[in-house]
């Protein structure tokens, strides 16, 4: 009996301690973006409430509520928003976006957190 209780208990304690190597919840990939964003993007853009306040980009605290980006160019769609993040020089030559040099992981955190600017 004692044996049995112990494996159950072991079995709970594995359970609650969670996988390390687990993919980070949705929040937390929030949180990650949005500490990129104010680094990397805050410079230039700008969201309302937050320490992003730059204004040579466009303000981006509805972005989600927009139908195009790129000054109209693109749908409003995660992928056509990480491929402008990514590479905005491949879809309008000249505009002011630089290409960033983020890696995979900081590209999905931005767009988690980009994704909150409704």
């Amino acid at each position: 009996m004692k044996a049995t209780v112990l494996k159950h208990l072991l079995a709970l304690a594995i359970c609650l301690a969670g996988d390390a190597g687990a993919a980070p919840s949705v929040a937390q990939l929030e949180r990650e973006g949005y500490q990129v964003f104010i680094e990397r993007c805050g410079v230039c853009h700008a969201v309302r409430g937050t320490d992003a306040y730059g204004i040579l980009g466009p303000d981006l605290t509805h972005l989600m509520s927009r139908r195009y980006i790129g000054a109209g160019l693109l749908p409003n769609t995660v992928g056509n928003l990480g491929g402008w993040i990514a590479d905005a020089q491949t879809h309008k030559p000249g505009c002011f976006m630089p290409t960033m040099d983020l890696t995979g992981p900081e590209l999905q955190a931005v767009l988690a957190y980009l994704q909150t600017l409704r």
